[in-house]
């Protein structure tokens, strides 16, 4: 697992927030009682974070395309978590309009977007280089 020692990330608000986290702090945010923390914790303490819906098939597909470029990310399948409507309301709120929130992508304690978002950095070659960056990748 990659770790995030200082990330940023801006939630639906506009409000950004820098944290410093441990890789022990992955597992205890699954118990924590906001969906928002929940995100905010899973996304700054792992390199790349892939909220899904295990039946969903861009899921599939943006999975596939992080594990083909050597990322192991993080991935929350929200069907088959305790939390995961409210998590996904959470990812919901930080779409733009028209987007669907599943797939939800963090890179770095950030939030990408869902596979449109994933696939346009994917193409015009930005993908590899953000991985990097977040300490995904070792190329």
């Amino acid at each position: 697992m990659q770790v995030a020692n200082k990330s940023e990330i801006r939630m639906g608000s506009g409000i950004a927030m820098n944290t410093t986290v441990d890789a022990g702090a992955t597992h205890e945010v699954m118990n924590l009682e906001s969906p928002y923390e929940t995100v905010r914790k899973l996304a700054t303490c792992n390199a790349v974070v892939v909220f899904s819906m295990s039946g969903c098939c861009m899921c599939t597909v943006a999975k596939r395309l992080l594990f083909g470029l050597g990322v192991g990310p993080t991935i929350i399948e929200l069907d088959e978590h305790a939390a995961g409507h409210d998590i996904q309301a959470v990812l919901y709120d930080l779409c733009p309009d028209g987007q669907q929130s599943i797939p939800a992508i963090f890179i770095g304690g950030k939030f990408l977007g869902g596979i449109e978002t994933l696939m346009a950095f994917h193409i015009n070659g930005s993908l590899v280089p953000l991985l990097k960056e977040a300490g995904a990748l070792w190329l």
